[in-house]
């Protein structure tokens, strides 16, 4: 996996960052999403970087990353201060302005680099997510039962540090081995890692502290944001035919209220795309970076 990748350390403001980074031409971040690190682009990252300066780092609080403790107003862990640690990153690689993609949390981490720093994203994909700010607005009981970790993560220091503690191999395993095909989706060498990473104590408080910040101060900065600031590059939604919002909305025309230049499409697949169908996510990325037909 990552074959001619190099691994490297960063030092932040505020933390440092785990990331490995090959290949060459135009700048492409790619931001993971929870509950697992860098490696889940091991699929489609050596072909980006057939074509791009790929780095893939894992996001503060996770993998290898440091992880910060926790603070009363969850800022450590907004999408803000975790959005700076990429830009902090990309600037001591040298790329003042990059391709910008991201999965789930690391997608949410994206639009708010994107709208923080919109001089530093070229172009932004981001796959299997519509913006926070809507999600809050649409809980219901489908919402609820989809994407019930919500609701959990974000209880009081330090329950579910707790509970997902007494055994965090078993909580991690069940999201990725209820799938079909599990073993083909995620090789063993890649779900040991991801154990490995999560089963930290610090891994685990930092996730729940990313999922706190979701509901408390991200929203703040997100409804100072809403119907004022939008994203102004070119934004690629990607997104799960069979997943949760893929069932229930139209994730272009919700990102259209948030972004002035929206396009998308959607994979039959669920919500892990760059390792349940990576050939069809790669051309689609590829075909929106370089400005191909997707």
């Amino acid at each position: 996996m990552f074959e001619g990748f190099e691994r490297k350390h960063i030092t932040t403001q505020e933390t440092t960052i785990h990331l490995r980074q090959g290949g060459s031409g135009p700048p492409l971040l790619l931001l993971h999403g929870y509950p697992e690190c860098h490696l889940m682009w091991h699929k489609i990252a050596p072909r980006l970087a057939q074509e791009f300066s790929v780095v893939v780092p894992d996001l503060r609080g996770y993998g290898d990353s440091g992880k910060p403790q926790g603070d009363p107003e969850h800022k450590r862990y907004s999408k803000r201060a975790m959005a700076q640690d990429q830009v902090e990153v990309m600037q001591q690689l040298g790329f003042e302005t990059f391709y910008l993609v991201g999965h789930d949390r690391g997608a949410r981490v994206s639009h708010r680099l994107t709208l923080d720093h919109p001089q530093r994203v070229q172009k932004l994909a981001v796959l299997d997510i519509i913006p926070t700010h809507r999600m809050f607005q649409i809980v219901n009981k489908e919402m609820a039962t989809a994407t019930h970790h919500w609701f959990f993560l974000i209880q009081p220091y330090d329950y579910p540090e707790r509970v997902i503690g007494a055994n965090p191999e078993y909580f991690l395993r069940y999201r990725f081995e209820r799938l079909k095909n599990y073993q083909e989706i995620f090789p063993p060498e890649v779900l040991d890692e991801y154990v490995r990473c999560f089963s930290d104590p610090g891994t685990i408080h930092a996730t729940c502290e990313d999922y706190r910040a979701g509901a408390s101060i991200d929203l703040v900065y997100d409804d100072a944001d809403f119907g004022v600031n939008k994203v102004t590059c070119p934004l690629f939604a990607l997104w799960s035919e069979t997943g949760y919002v893929g069932r229930n909305y139209n994730p272009i025309e919700i990102w259209r209220e948030y972004a002035t230049d929206v396009d998308g499409l959607s994979l039959p697949c669920g919500h892990y795309l760059p390792e349940e169908m990576p050939d069809e996510t790669y051309t689609a990325l590829r075909g929106f970076l370089l400005g191909n037909s997707c």
